[in-house]
């Protein structure tokens, strides 16, 4: 079953995303069985192979803007500058942000919860 989790906001960027289409009832991080969906109102949105997503791992620096912006396939997906999560996908996968197509090779995201989900998208260890 998939489990969704919200990206997380400061005060100010809550009431302005929502503002403009981009708030927390329009933003999630969904891991599935086999993918993750990670939807940011209609600003972003990425459907990956879960099996692309090689490391997973917390981000605790520095970030100069919200919202959705990146180049050359890193990408930026934020409402705040807290609980930062940065997934390296390999090989590649397809973004749209404001409906283009991009390139998606890293993926840092603000969540809620981002501890939740770095565990959920550990690698099982061998038995």
């Amino acid at each position: 079953m998939p489990a969704s989790f919200a990206f997380s906001y400061s005060r100010f960027n809550r009431v302005l995303m929502t503002a403009i289409g981009l708030g927390p009832s329009r933003t999630q991080l969904v891991v599935g069985e086999s993918t993750v969906v990670v939807r940011y109102g209609w600003g972003f949105w990425a459907t990956v192979d879960r099996v692309a997503v090689v490391t997973v791992e917390r981000y605790d620096g520095r970030v100069y803007g919200w919202g959705a912006h990146g180049w050359r396939g890193r990408w930026l997906v934020n409402g705040s500058s807290q609980g930062l999560l940065r997934l390296t996908i390999d090989p590649p996968g397809r973004a749209h942000v404001i409906g283009w197509p991009v390139k998606l090779r890293e993926l840092t995201v603000s969540l809620e919860d981002r501890d939740a989900v770095a565990a959920l998208m550990a690698p099982e260890e061998p038995v």
